[in-house]
């Protein structure tokens, strides 16, 4: 009898651990997928506002020359000059930097990159792309969001005057090649797998892990490297 229980444990023992397996594994999937849900939910905020904000501009356009027109007719150059100092400010903070043939692709680089410019973080970005690809719109959101999202991240730990980010994407033959570069503290954690996430511990770095498996799903390639204060990210996706 005392055989049989043994036994009936040790059969039971393997399928208890499968089942934990599982259990983890979904548990997993589902913060990942609440994570996709809540950047695409950030992204679109993003676009929007940047959408909203564009439009006012345009709305307003018609007072700001009538101003200016006023200044220009009464003689005040130095107050139409201090008027256009500041018109130009503010239109940088919302200016459509990249036209790069996909509109999609348009509304979510151009948002991401006026949040860059807010932050006071030079910025280089050079983007030209089919208007067609075979990387879905919502895998290309992810891929751009945490890469940006990454890079802003990482400058807003340094000075301002410090902060960098280069950022280029293009087509390479049949391949979409997309480029981020940007200054960094030097504090890095690695893992077997390469790079790990510098958050807290219950941040979990999703992000990392959401970009590695858009590049695995269209069988890219993935290329992280650092050489102190400066993190550089390739990417290759088949067109």
């Amino acid at each position: 009898m005392n055989w049989l229980i043994v036994i009936v444990i040790i059969l039971a023992v393997p399928a208890g651990i499968m089942g934990i397996r599982l259990y983890i594994r979904r548990c997993v999937e589902q913060q990942i997928a609440r994570y996709q849900n809540d950047l695409t939910e950030k992204h679109c905020r993003e676009v929007d506002n940047l959408y909203r904000q564009t439009r006012g501009w345009r709305h307003d356009f018609k007072n700001h020359l009538q101003t200016m027109q006023a200044y220009l007719e009464m003689g005040e150059t130095q107050q139409l000059q201090n008027y256009l100092q500041e018109l130009t400010e503010d239109y940088n903070t919302i200016d459509i930097a990249l036209k790069t043939g996909n509109s999609m692709l348009d509304a979510i680089l151009n948002s991401k990159l006026s949040i860059v410019k807010a932050k006071d973080i030079r910025l280089d970005a050079t983007a030209q792309v089919p208007e067609k690809l075979s990387v879905s719109d919502v895998d290309l959101s992810v891929m751009i969001g945490n890469l940006l999202d990454n890079a802003m991240e990482a400058c807003l730990k340094l000075p301002a005057e410090e902060r960098f980010i280069r950022f280029y994407m293009a087509r390479v033959k049949d391949n979409l090649y997309i480029y981020v570069m940007n200054s960094a503290d030097g504090a890095y954690r690695k893992g077997p797998g390469g790079y790990l996430s510098t958050k807290a511990a219950d941040s979990h770095g999703f992000g990392l892990h959401r970009i590695d498996k858009v590049v695995k799903k269209y069988r890219g390639y993935l290329n992280r490297q650092d050489e102190g204060d400066v993190f550089a990210t390739e990417v290759l996706l088949p067109i």
